[in-house]
C-alpha cells in the first residue's frame, strides 16, 4: 500500500515537473499546434505563436452580409475567436502535431443582426381610403417585410467557422390582401337624397349647416350603428346653435336648433334608400313642407333620436353637403344590386278627425323581382288656425 502511494506521489511530481519544465524550458522538439512549430517554446510563447498565426489568417478574411441592395462587411477584429489552447498546451507530453478547437464569433452579433433586420423590416399596410365627406382618397399601402433573425445568426456563425461564404438575409413578405380597385368598388354611391330650405333664413340655415358638418365624413363599419344625437350633440347656444322655428305643442314656435330636424329627415331618407337598417325614428307631430308624409324623422333633446345600423359587409360612408338652400345626404359603400324607392301614400282621415294619415312604402327591385313593403304608418295633426 505504501508503495502504491509512493508511486502516485512520484507520478504527480513527474507531471508537475513536466509542466514546470515546459513552462520554463519549452515544449518537446518537433511539436506543432495547428501547423505552427512550437518545439522548445514555453507554454506562454506557444499560445502566443498559435494565436498570432490564427489572427493573421483572420486578417485576410471578411464576413459579407447581403440584405437586399445593402451589403455589410466585417473584418477582424470586428469578428474574433476563442480557443482551448490554455488547456491543450499544458497537457502536451510528447512531440507531434496537435490541433486546437477554436470558434470564430462576430462581436455584438445580436445588436448587429437586429440593426440589419430593423432597416429591412416594415409593417403590412393594407390599402386604405380616407373620406372627407365629399370625396375619397385612396392609398396603395405596402406589403409587410419581416426578417428571420435566428436564421441570420446561425448563418453568420456557419460562415465564420467554415469558408467565410457570403451570408444572405432571409426575409418573409406578407402580401396585401386587398387592392385599391377593390376599395373603390366598396365606395360606390348607394343613395342620395336632398331637401330644400329658405337660405335667406339665416338662423335656420346656420343650424342646418352646423349639424350637417358634424355628421359629414362619418364612417360606419359593418355592424356599427349611427345615433344622430350622439354625433351632433346637444343643440345649445354654447355649441353654436341658434334659435329658429321648431314644432312644439302642435305649433311652429321659436326654439333652439330649429332646422336640425331637416338634416335628420334628409339623412333618414338616404339611409332607407341605401338599404341600411333604421332602428329608431320619430315622426313630427305636424307635417313638414320639405318632405312628403311618412318620410320625416324628428329629433329632440336626447330622447327622440334617429338611429340606423350598417348591416352590409363593408364600411358605409356618410356625406352631407349644404349649398344654395339645399341639403343633400349621400351614403357610399358596397352596392348590393338592389334599386330602392321610397313611396308616400296619404290616406283618408278618420271621420270626425282633423289629421293627416299616411303610410311609407319601400320598393326594392332586385334579382328576385320587385318587393313593395310597408315600413311605417303615421298620423299628423293639422296646424292650429290663428
Amino acid at each position: 500500500m505504501k508503495k502504491l502511494k509512493a508511486l502516485a506521489v512520484l507520478a504527480l511530481a513527474a507531471g508537475a515537473l513536466f509542466v514546470f519544465c515546459a513552462f520554463f524550458f519549452g515544449l518537446p522538439a518537433d511539436t506543432y499546434i495547428d501547423g505552427v512549430y512550437v518545439g522548445g517554446k514555453s507554454c506562454k510563447q506557444a499560445i502566443a505563436a498559435v494565436r498570432g498565426h490564427t489572427a493573421e489568417n483572420l486578417k485576410n478574411k471578411s464576413l459579407v452580409i447581403c440584405a437586399g441592395e445593402d451589403t455589410y462587411t466585417f473584418r477582424y477584429p470586428e469578428f474574433n475567436f476563442s480557443d482551448d489552447l490554455d488547456g491543450l498546451v499544458k497537457n502536451i507530453r510528447k512531440k507531434g502535431g496537435y490541433s486546437s478547437h477554436s470558434r470564430v464569433y462576430l462581436s455584438g452579433k445580436e445588436r448587429i443582426t437586429d440593426a440589419i433586420c430593423s432597416q429591412r423590416e416594415s409593417a403590412l399596410v393594407e390599402p386604405y381610403v380616407l373620406f372627407n365627406g365629399k370625396s375619397f382618397e385612396y392609398f396603395e399601402g405596402s406589403d409587410g417585410v419581416s426578417c428571420d433573425r435566428a436564421a441570420l445568426a446561425r448563418d453568420i456563425d456557419k460562415s465564420l467557422n467554415s469558408d467565410f461564404s457570403p451570408v444572405t438575409l432571409k426575409i418573409k413578405t406578407a402580401r396585401r390582401k386587398t387592392t385599391v380597385a377593390q376599395l373603390a368598388a366598396r365606395t360606390k354611391k348607394l343613395s342620395s337624397f336632398s331637401t330644400f330650405f329658405d337660405s335667406s333664413n339665416s338662423p335656420r340655415s346656420h343650424n342646418i349647416a352646423l349639424a350637417s358638418s358634424g355628421i359629414s365624413g362619418t364612417v360606419l363599419n359593418p355592424g356599427e350603428s349611427f345615433s344622430f344625437n350622439s354625433v351632433v350633440g346637444p343643440r345649445t347656444a354654447a355649441r353654436g346653435f341658434k334659435k329658429a322655428k321648431i314644432i312644439s305643442g302642435g305649433k311652429f314656435v321659436e326654439g333652439m336648433g330649429g332646422g336640425v330636424c331637416q338634416v335628420s329627415t334628409t339623412l333618414y331618407n338616404a339611409a332607407v334608400l341605401a338599404g341600411l337598417e333604421v332602428t329608431e325614428y320619430h315622426p313630427h307631430s305636424l307635417g313638414v313642407s320639405y318632405v312628403a308624409p311618412s318620410r320625416d324623422a324628428m329629433v329632440s333633446g336626447d330622447y327622440f333620436d334617429l338611429k340606423f345600423k350598417n348591416c352590409t359587409p363593408a364600411p358605409v360612408y356618410i356625406g352631407l353637403n349644404v349649398s344654395c338652400g339645399r341639403v343633400t345626404a349621400a351614403v357610399f359603400g358596397l352596392p348590393d344590386g338592389v334599386k330602392r324607392k321610397f313611396e308616400s301614400v296619404t290616406l283618408e282621415s278618420p271621420e270626425g278627425e282633423e289629421c293627416t294619415l299616411s303610410e311609407g312604402y319601400l320598393v326594392e327591385e332586385g334579382k328576385e323581382g320587385t318587393v313593395r313593403r310597408l315600413i311605417r304608418t303615421d298620423r299628423y295633426a293639422l296646424p292650429e288656425r290663428e
